[in-house]
C-alpha cells in the first residue's frame, strides 16, 4: 500500500527574505570599500602621471634652456616645437596622457601660478572643477 506522502522541498518565504537581508548587509559593507579603493587608485595614477610629466619638463628645460609655453602645452614632450634647439630625438615621454583618470585634460600653465619662475601642471581631479579641495598638482605634498 502506497501512502501519498508530500515532501516539502522549497524554501520558505522567510527562508529567502533571510538570504536576502544578508545578501543586502553584505553589499552595504563591500561596495563602500571597492568605491573608495577606485578612487584612491585613480588619485594614485594622477600623481604618478604628474610626476612623470614634471621631470620630463625638467629634461626639457636642461636640453631646451627653456620650459614649453603654455600653448606648446604637454605635447611639447612628444613632438618638437617649432624653433626648439637641442630637443632630443624621440621626445621626452613615450606616451603623453591628454586626459587625467576622470577624462578631463591635464592643465599645464608657464609660467604657473603657485611656480612663477616655473611651470604648474595639475589636474583638476574627480569633480572636474578648479579648487574645491581636490586638485592635484606640481605643487601638492603628494606629487613633489
Amino acid at each position: 500500500m502506497r501512502k501519498n506522502k508530500s515532501f516539502r522541498s522549497a524554501f520558505t518565504l522567510i527562508e529567502l527574505l533571510l538570504v536576502m537581508v544578508i545578501i543586502v548587509i553584505l553589499a552595504s559593507i563591500v561596495v563602500p570599500k571597492m568605491t573608495g579603493i577606485s578612487q584612491r587608485g585613480n588619485k594614485t595614477k594622477a600623481t604618478a602621471e604628474i610626476s612623470s610629466f614634471k621631470t620630463a619638463l625638467q629634461m626639457f628645460e636642461t636640453d631646451c634652456g627653456r620650459f614649453p609655453t603654455s600653448e606648446e602645452g604637454l605635447r611639447a614632450l612628444k613632438e618638437a616645437p617649432a624653433g626648439v634647439q637641442n630637443y632630443k630625438p624621440g621626445g621626452y615621454m613615450d606616451d603623453v596622457p591628454a586626459t587625467d583618470p576622470w577624462g578631463h585634460p591635464y592643465i599645464y600653465k608657464c609660467p604657473g601660478t603657485h611656480h612663477p619662475d616655473g611651470f604648474d601642471v595639475y589636474s583638476w581631479g574627480p569633480d572636474g572643477h578648479e579648487g574645491g579641495g581636490d586638485d592635484i598638482g606640481n605643487w601638492s605634498e603628494n606629487s613633489q
